[in-house]
């Protein structure tokens, strides 16, 4: 089983060794790195190609020109060649049992669509400043399931065949195109949760996820999470009517506000153990 390693990359050439270091040093080894460059404009094309030399395991491409995160990330999936795929920011990395973690699963329950595990929130140089508790087993089978809050995160891993068989990525999304990703390979089979931090997270001023681009991560989620209800042709969420066409994000969240509650909560963990002991 064949493990394709995704990596978009604008601008983050002088990150890049780290993430290098940590791939070339996984414990499992049949994996290939795709790396395309959406016309970069610093150094980070010639970086990365000193770096990785004449290994044939790094495959690199190049955007003629600045096409964004949604088109670059689409296009990694269609070059990569492996059974499982799995996106890693350039001024990111993972540890070494990253890739094996998740491919033990994938081989082990034909019917685990997707994989992800806890990650580790790090300063400029990885060095680990929490482990963030928002990752977690989610409900599996739920149409009423749109990653909100949180807990799917990275690592994530997922079958590339599977993904074939959805509508794949909207690449219009800028942000948020992550999220748009897995409630998409949600809908196909079961995700499994990896009780490991294999995950570590740069933080930089330059991150594309970071700062300024906070609250348009809000909206751009809430797009994603329109056009969910639509994919899955709900009408009402929890007694409230789903509207026909987007408004706002705050329009979108409400929907969703009974998820807070504690009676929610308690239901929740229920049927997560109920799923876990019976599946």
């Amino acid at each position: 089983m064949k493990f394709s390693v995704l990596i978009a990359n604008y601008n983050n050439g002088k990150f890049f060794k780290e993430c290098y270091d940590s791939i070339i040093a996984q414990d499992y080894k049949n994996w290939e790195a795709i790396i395309l460059d959406d016309a970069s404009t610093d150094d980070s094309l010639e970086v990365i190609k000193k770096i990785t030399g004449n290994d044939e395991r790094f495959k690199i491409y190049r955007n003629e020109e600045n096409s964004g995160v949604g088109i670059t990330k689409s296009k990694l999936i269609e070059l990569a060649a492996g059974d499982i795929c799995g996106f890693v920011d350039p001024d990111d990395a993972i540890t070494s049992n990253a890739l094996s973690s998740s491919i033990k699963i994938f081989q082990k329950q034909q019917n685990i669509v997707l994989t992800y595990s806890k990650f580790a929130k790090c300063d400029e140089n990885l060095k680990i400043l929490e482990v963030p508790k928002i990752a977690q087993q989610v409900i599996n089978n739920s149409m009423f399931f749109f990653n909100c809050p949180v807990n799917i995160v990275h690592f994530v891993c997922f079958r590339k065949g599977v993904y074939n068989q959805t509508e794949k990525m909207n690449t219009e999304m800028k942000i948020a195109e992550d999220q748009d990703l897995y409630l998409k390979m949600y809908e196909k089979g079961k995700v499994k949760f990896i009780d490991e931090t294999n995950y570590l997270y740069r933080l930089h001023s330059g991150g594309i996820s970071q700062n300024d681009n906070k609250p348009k991560s809000r909206e751009y989620f809430a797009k994603v999470i329109f056009n969910t209800m639509k994919r899955r042709d709900l009408t009402s969420i929890n007694g409230k009517p789903v509207p026909k066409e987007y408004n706002s994000s705050q329009e979108i969240y409400s929907l969703l506000e009974y998820q807070n509650s504690l009676s929610f909560r308690i239901k929740k963990k229920l049927i997560i153990f109920a799923q876990q002991i019976f599946s």
